[in-house]
């Protein structure tokens, strides 16, 4: 079977080559068509899901996998929020959120100003591409989870309902 995800970024790409072991997947950068930096659960699912469909219009594959990150609020605290979407060529879709994890007031301070968390990232850890490496996730939890676990996680939750679904 032939996968397509909806993004250039190595972690991406690392995180679904991790969960569909046996199929052959291909990468194509398709724009979000949501905000450089989602600042909501919603912005963040939609990201995803637009970056699913955007990588089937781009390719014939069997199945389109977009991925997003962002961040959202709960109650004045800012969190690192994920969204993964599965489409396949048929027009089935599934999505699935993942971790959470609160974000330092400054970096808060950087998002509200206009930059994007990955830009941030790469001063407050004076790291270089930290969005296709470790992630803020990884930076936060002192490397525990990775951006591409993280994410792994996210792709997981959607290989598994696009499982259960062919069952039926």
């Amino acid at each position: 079977m032939e996968l397509v995800i909806g993004s250039g970024n190595p972690a991406k790409i690392a995180a679904v080559n991790d969960v569909f072991t046996e199929d052959e997947v291909f990468s194509r950068d398709v724009p979000s068509l949501v905000s450089s930096q989602p600042f909501s659960d919603e912005e963040t699912r939609k990201g995803a899901i637009n970056r699913a469909a955007g990588s089937l219009k781009a390719n014939s594959a069997d199945i389109g996998i977009g991925l997003e990150g962002g961040v959202m609020y709960v109650e004045d605290d800012l969190y690192l929020c994920n969204w993964g979407a599965l489409i396949t060529r048929d027009h089935v879709s599934f999505t699935a959120a993942g971790a959470r994890i609160l974000l330092p007031k400054e970096i808060e301070h950087e998002l509200k100003i206009g930059n994007e968390l990955g830009d941030v990232m790469d001063g407050y850890a004076k790291r270089e591409n930290v969005r296709k490496k470790e992630g803020a996730v990884g930076i936060f939890t002192n490397d525990r989870i990775s951006r591409k676990a993280m994410f792994a996680h996210v792709v997981k939750l959607l290989h598994g309902q696009w499982e259960y679904w062919q069952q039926g």
